[in-house]
Order: structure tokens, then sequence, then C-alpha cells
């Protein structure tokens, strides 16, 4: 791999940078890792995570050491093709960038009930990280791109955690909402020089005039956001660039504002992670391949010590509540507080504890999805929906079928398949106790109902 000569002249000056080793490294496909889903896995049960992994012909050889969710594969399989995935068991991440969690989980400690907006959030790794964390009660995605939305709604109804929200706003659009979050997470657009194993179009697109275009844009993305910050909450910057000028440069920026104080965690040394000082005091962390064992990655965390923004000044609209008996019983858990919301014939249900954000963010933002779509009331009948299918509130007691990996596979394809059925109805279709979808069986034939947006193209 021709690695840019000006990059490599930019770095021999940061601290942590091995010329010999990132080059070496560069010549070596990049680590493989998945992380867990801990709402659809028992991560304590080691025979039911060694089972699935044989299943979807996953090895786990170790786990990811800032993760305890998380593992590196010997190889990369072919993941298309193992429906746990589509169930949403385990997201395959980056393991660089899981970093997140283990920094917010060591400066957080027992916080807990914590709203936090992940302002860049697509395609949703580091979302479904954060709604991994139990220090979270809401988790606002926000997607700028609007093209990137679908694929972060695709993986977020995958995960299937209620508490999971999705926005499409421009950055600016959340200072109508001063002071509302305890955590704001921004994994900004960058040049991209931390993906060039995985990403090919990375390399041949880096240049300095994009490093320098979005340093500008890293910081009006940034200024724009932070007034919903509340005073005490806490700034998280990562990007997937080496350049200073998106780094350590930005930290220097973020110091000039005011109120901003680094927050530093314990790191072990075996780690291979650099920690790493701008000029002006900021404090981060970079992952040079060849050291640490991720892609190229780099993180700081700031806590605020004053106000950027006004009073929240959010209300509610008025929306009709249908009772909770309106769903059946057999379709939603009983042991989870829940609202269930009728909107016109469709049914949603939110956590309780998220209702009056449920009306209060769809004042101010393009909401495309709160809670979970539980399906819709027509004519007096109950028809479930997918995102209800795949969601941590379907009930256990639900009607389901056990799919084996073949039939599961057709389903995903969206073919027709015949499984044995107790009777007509709805269906949830299960893998290895993992919900995929639905299907409705007539007597005579079964209809598939996956998306056709998500169906598998490849045999």
């Amino acid at each position: 791999m021709q690695l840019p000569q000006h990059l490599i002249q930019s770095l021999r000056s940061v601290k942590g940078f091995d010329e010999s080793a990132f080059t070496a490294a560069h010549e070596v496909p990049p680590p493989v890792s998945v992380r867990f889903n801990p709402g659809k896995m028992d991560l304590g049960d080691d025979s039911q995570l060694g089972e699935l992994m044989v299943a979807g012909q996953l090895v786990p050889t170790r786990r990811v050491p800032w993760s305890n969710a998380a593992f590196y594969l010997k190889e990369r399989p072919v993941f298309t093709l193992d429906p746990a995935l589509h169930a949403g068991a385990y997201y395959v991440q980056e393991a660089s960038s899981m970093f997140l969690g283990y920094l917010l989980g060591q400066v957080l400690g027992d916080a807990r009930g914590l709203k936090v907006l992940d302002l860049c959030a697509a395609p949703g790794g580091k979302t479904t990280l954060l709604a991994s964390m139990d220090h979270f009660s809401l988790v606002l995605a926000n997607e700028i791109i609007r093209t990137r939305v679908s694929i972060l709604y695709e993986n977020i109804v995958k995960w299937g955690d209620p508490k999971i929200f999705i926005s499409n706003n421009d950055p600016s659009h959340f200072m109508s909402l001063p002071g509302y979050f305890d955590v704001l997470v921004v994994d900004a657009p960058c040049s991209g020089s931390g993906l060039f194993r995985k990403d090919k179009a990375a390399l041949e697109e880096w240049s300095e005039a994009n490093v320098a275009h979005c340093a500008e844009r890293q910081k009006r993305i940034l200024a724009d956001a932070l007034p919903a910050l509340r005073e005490g909450g806490l700034l998280v910057y990562s990007t997937c660039s080496y350049s200073p000028e998106e780094d350590e440069a930005i930290l220097d920026w973020l110091m000039g504002l005011e109120g901003l104080v680094p927050e530093m965690v314990s790191v072990p040394e075996e780690w291979g992670i650099v920690e790493t000082d701008s000029e002006n005091g900021g404090k981060g962390y970079r992952f040079f391949p060849g050291k640490a064992e991720g892609e190229g990655f780099f993180i700081a965390c700031f806590r605020v010590t004053t106000s950027f923004g006004g009073e929240p000044s959010v209300g509610r609209k008025k929306m009709v509540i249908h009772e909770r008996g309106a769903v059946p019983g057999a379709w939603i858990r009983q042991d989870r507080p829940v609202e269930t919301i009728l909107a016109g014939d469709d049914v949603y249900c939110v956590p309780a504890e998220l209702f009056e954000d449920h009306y209060s963010l769809r004042e101010v933002l393009n909401i495309r999805k709160s809670g979970v779509r539980a399906g819709a009331m027509v004519r007096g009948e109950f028809l479930p929906d997918h995102e209800l299918a795949l969601s941590y509130l379907v009930s256990p007691e639900a009607p389901s079928l056990e799919l084996d990996k073949a039939t599961a596979l057709q389903y995903l394809r969206k073919q027709a398949i015949d499984p044995s059925a107790p009777g007509k109805g709805w269906y949830r279709v299960k893998y290895r106790q993992l919900g995929l979808g639905l299907i409705k069986h007539l007597g005579n034939r079964t209809n598939n109902y996956y998306p056709a947006s998500w169906r598998i193209l490849l045999y």
C-alpha cells in the first residue's frame, strides 16, 4: 500500500508514531471484531456464546481488551450468511471505536438515567454500543445525511432496543434543545486516513486540502451542537483520521472556547493506546495500527463546566393514548413499563420513562423513529410489525416458529417457506431463539413479511 507521503511527514512529530510499524501494519489485513448484543445474548453463558459462534461460522479467539462484550475473530467469515447477524445478536464493529464504551464507562461511573446524543450516527456501531451501556435511558441517534438514515434505521431495528430514537437533522437544529442531553458524542466526518486498510476509496480521496476542509467542518458541527449539552455534561469527540489538524488541533480549538475541561482515564500500557496532549492542554487517545490492535482512531472527552445554551423550551404535543389492552398481551412483554400510543391505526410502544421525550423531541426535530412500531389496529385486528418482532419488547409468549439455518436463510432472502405451524395466523420466526421477523400462515400457504429492501441477495 502506497501511503500518502504528506501524511507520513505530518505524523513523524506525533507522539507514539512508529513509522516502520505503521507502514508494516498497512501491508496486512485489519483485525476482524464483533460486539455482542447483551439484550439478546447472555454474555456470561460461554456455552451459549460458543454455540452461536459455531452456527454462524465465527470463531472467537480472545476478547477485545477494552470491551467485555466484544471478540476478535481469527478470520473474516461471510457475515451475510449468518442469520444471527440479521437477528441483531451482534454487530460487526472495528475494535478501536469500541473504546468509546470504556472511556464513558470510566468517566460516568455509577451515573444512570442519562440522555445521550450520537450526533453523526450512521451506520450505527457507536449508537448500539451506547444503548448497551446501563448509564443511558435515552439514546438519540442523529444522522445528518438523509441517504444514510436507511442503513442506520435497519441496524437499529435489528438491535432491538426501544430506548434508541432516530433523527435526521443538521447539528444547528439542536440549538432548539438547550441543555437537553447529558452526553454528546461527535464522531465527526473526517478525511478517513484511519480506514485506509479497509477502504481503498479513503486512500484514493485523501488530500491535504480535504484534511483542512474536514477540520473546518468539524468545528462547525461542534459549535452548532454544544448548546444541546447541559452544564456538567460530557462531550466526546472522535475521528478515524490520523491528521493532527483533525485531532489535536481540534482539541486546542475546543480548549479555546472555555468551559471545557479534559477528562482522562487509566489505560493499561499493554493495550498499545497512545495518550496524547495538544498544545493548549487538551487530552486524547490515539490508535495506531502496529501498536493497538485495531484501525486508526482518535478520541477525547471533555467535561462541560458552563452552559452553551439557554433553558430547555420544548413542550408536548397532544396525541391519543391507546389503552394497553388494545395490543394483545401475547405480543407485548408484561414485565417492562411501556406506554402504548395510537397514531391513526399505527400502534407504537415507548418505554414509560421516555413518554415525554417521545413528544417533545418531535416538536423540534425530524424524528424518524422513537420507541418501537408495534403494529397496526385494522378492523379490530392487531397486525404486528417487523420492528416489534426484533425488539426487546416482544413477548416470549408471542406465537413463534423456530427455523433451521437453511430455512432461516430462505426467509431472509424473502423466499417462500413452509414451516410447520399449529394453526393460521401471525408468527414470529426465530433462529436459535433469536427473532428474525414475521410470517402469516394462511393454511394453504405462508406469506413472508421480511422487508424487501433488507433481503439477502448472496447465495
